[in-house]
């Protein structure tokens, strides 16, 4: 399969003053509150959403280190128990870092675990710069790569 690129999407600023049709853009991206995370493909129809919110979100590539840690230390099963090692092997994935792998590559969909699809994450440790300003002079938009060490900050 062609490696498609995987994008983490965070939601920054809350639901106050929000125009009705970014709300629903965002709820069907599955950011409905701050600190919601979620990983999504790259393709054109979720970028246009992506850059229509980008006022209320900041987003970037995530890498397969990252998405292992997340899944691992905030991904829920249905009825909100935690994905244990068991789990994962009765789905036929040998560790947190195989299925990320398989995820970021292609091999694989995040559905294959039946989790859900938002992460809630805490509050970033040290902060936000600003949640009015683009990055890099605040926490808005396009990070790229940068979005790894945001999300570990969160975990």
């Amino acid at each position: 399969m062609p490696e498609s690129r995987k994008l983490a999407v965070v939601r920054v600023r809350g639901r106050t003053g929000v125009k009705g049709d970014l709300n629903d853009t965002m709820r069907l991206l599955g950011l409905t509150r701050v600190n919601h995370c979620v990983v999504v493909d790259a393709s054109p129809q979720t970028l246009g959403m992506i850059e229509s919110c980008k006022d209320y979100i900041t987003w970037g590539e995530i890498n397969k280190e990252t998405l292992a840690a997340l899944v691992e230390k905030r991904g829920m099963l249905e009825g909100d128990k935690r994905i244990t090692d068991a789990y994962l092997k009765a789905c036929g994935f040998s560790s947190f870092g195989d299925f990320a792998g398989k995820v970021v590559s292609g091999d694989a969909k995040r559905g294959a675990l039946k989790m859900k699809r938002v992460f809630r994450l805490h509050p970033p440790r040290k902060g936000h710069k600003s949640t009015k300003k683009a990055y890099p002079y605040g926490a808005l938009g396009n990070r790229g790569a940068e979005i790894n060490e945001l999300i570990k900050r969160m975990m």
